[in-house]
């Protein structure tokens, strides 16, 4: 897989001020929960333990997009295993590969909003 690339101007030290932080935290927030999302939506165990166990959380400027179960790592990577309509393995990484632009247009709303004002 090639790493992911997206373009920004850079608007110097203003971004790494509390406020500058703190929208892009909350941009990368409203990111993290899209793909959760769209990864519950292809969760093979529809309206199971697996979906509920799904958690977007952010630490300052990190996301992570997670599943909570014993066999959650099984369903995400067994290619071999049918499921129903809609759902399937990968389900969070497929959701983020087909989530890219929508994720950072999120994260640049309250970025953008600031910067412009």
């Amino acid at each position: 897989m090639s790493p992911q690339y997206a373009r920004m101007t850079w608007q110097g030290n203003r971004l790494w001020t509390q406020r500058g932080r703190r929208l892009a935290s909350q941009g990368l927030g409203r990111g993290a929960e899209h793909v959760l999302g769209v990864s519950n939506t292809r969760v093979p165990l529809e309206e199971g333990t697996l979906e509920r166990s799904g958690r977007a959380d952010v630490n300052e400027l990190v996301a992570t997009v997670s599943y909570d179960t014993v066999y959650a790592v099984r369903q995400h990577e067994e290619l071999t295993w049918r499921h129903l309509p809609g759902r399937r393995a990968k389900y969070l990484e497929s959701a983020m590969n087909d989530s890219r632009e929508t994720v950072l247009r999120l994260m640049a709303v309250p970025l953008r909003a600031w910067l412009r004002g």
